[in-house]
């Protein structure tokens, strides 16, 4: 062993034994053999990089080519292959690091530990473009492109980069990782100050997750933050929304579970859209109808079985029971309210672009101020935005114009106000 070290030394200090021999101080003899080995170390290491690093590279793109997955494409684009070839290249470096310094012992333990730290480095280099290559696969998957992966990939950096700079203060100090990790305990209330948005992140992140409360993609509504459109991103700390005039509203994800907000997506994912909206008629505008009135509202097709079969009940009902009928408001009657409530049902079952197959009803709320409200209950069978404007539109514009065919009005606010000059 004596002996091959003495030949090692030899080649070693090959160049310090020459300059020795040409007259150089030992001193400078000493710091020109180290910066020829230096230089000779690095053209090594960048020529090694070089080489396997093209080798890489090269080998999975023509891999990736060839595979029909695409997650090996993405491989590439996140530069893995390209961070794993640096392995090699710095495993030679550690090696002969101590070769190079071995007249320098003092220098030679700062530049072990600089080596160590870049591995730490370098690995969460490699972990950070592998794992980005997985997002973006699990972005292109139908089952997980709503899941907010960015959330994921960030916690799990957080943690892995937390874990690095630790690892680099245990190297640097000649401090046990173990014990290094425990003393952090006292400063646990420093940290959690420091962190704590990105620790309510995280926490919402996982509740958001867990209880599938929104996806990318979710139309959501938050009036507090003037949010009203799509999210096309959730990560740690924000959710961006994309608002229906374009603009982006970036909300912070704890405030998800801290605030209430509407999410669309069973509206969506159901087989139609609501329309919930009431005409408010003018109380004084109802009144019972006489049999002329019943005759003329036979008219309407929708209705004409309806009243001709009430109002064979109605007769019969009053005969039956000896009612005075020279006054309406004895024994049964039909009103223009009630008539005309059944005409909107008829109506809405007739329709086209309502779900026949969801609610539809028209119901008569509490008398207001301003009238009767006569309030419409049903579902479009377009969700669309756009469209489901229209038909609440159409369904509406032909209600109003029906109003006065049942002689009632609706109500609104004096336009007109006369004034007594006395």
């Amino acid at each position: 062993m004596e002996k091959i070290n003495e030949v090692s030394s030899k080649y070693y200090h090959f160049i310090y034994n020459h300059l020795i021999e040409i007259g150089f101080s030992e001193t400078l003899s000493t710091y020109l053999n180290m910066f020829a080995l230096l230089a000779a170390l690095l053209i090594v290491v960048f020529a090694v990089d070089y080489v396997i690093r093209r080798i890489l590279v090269t080998t999975f793109s023509r891999f990736a080519l060839a595979s029909k997955s695409n997650f090996d494409d993405l491989l590439v684009a996140n530069k893995v292959p390209r961070n794993i070839a640096h392995i090699i290249p710095f495993l030679i470096a550690l090696e002969f690091v101590p070769i190079v310094l071995i007249d320098f012992s003092h220098l030679e333990n700062f530049v072990e530990k600089s080596l160590q730290v870049f591995a730490i480095v370098l690995a969460l280099w490699i972990i950070r473009s592998f794992l980005h290559a997985l997002k973006d696969f699990f972005k292109t998957l139908p089952s997980l492109k709503d899941k907010p992966i960015d959330s994921y990939i960030q916690v799990f950096m957080i943690f892995a980069w937390g874990a690095g700079f630790m690892s680099a203060i245990a190297i640097i100090t000649n401090t046990p990782f173990i014990k290094f990790v425990t003393g952090l305990g006292a400063i646990s209330a420093v940290i959690i100050l420091v962190f704590k948005d990105t620790i309510m992140g995280f926490v919402a992140s996982i509740q958001v997750s867990i209880n599938d409360m929104v996806h990318i993609g979710d139309w959501i509504t938050f009036e507090k933050y003037g949010a009203d459109g799509d999210v096309i991103e959730i990560n740690l700390a924000t959710v961006k929304v994309q608002n229906f005039d374009k603009t982006i509203t970036t909300i912070p994800t704890y405030a998800l579970i801290s605030d209430s907000f509407k999410n669309w997506r069973g509206m969506t994912k159901s087989e139609g859209r609501r329309i919930k909206r009431a005409l408010n008629i003018t109380q004084s505008s109802v009144k019972y109808l006489t049999d002329n009135d019943v005759d003329e509202l036979k008219k309407i097709q929708l209705i004409t079985a309806y009243l001709e079969t009430r109002e064979k009940d109605i007769q019969t009902f009053n005969s039956g029971n000896n009612i005075n009928k020279e006054l309406l408001l004895n024994g049964r009657n039909l009103t223009n309210l009630g008539v005309f409530r059944k005409y909107i049902d008829s109506y809405l079952k007739s329709h086209s672009a309502i779900n026949k197959d969801m609610m539809i009803m028209a119901r008569q709320l509490a008398p207001t101020t301003q009238g009767i409200p006569l309030e419409i209950y049903a579902f479009s069978s377009d969700k669309r935005w756009e469209n489901y404007e229209y038909i609440m539109a159409d369904v509406f514009d032909h209600l109003i114009a029906a109003v006065p065919y049942f002689g009632l009005e609706i109500f609104e606010l004096p336009t007109k106000v006369t004034f007594n000059s006395n």
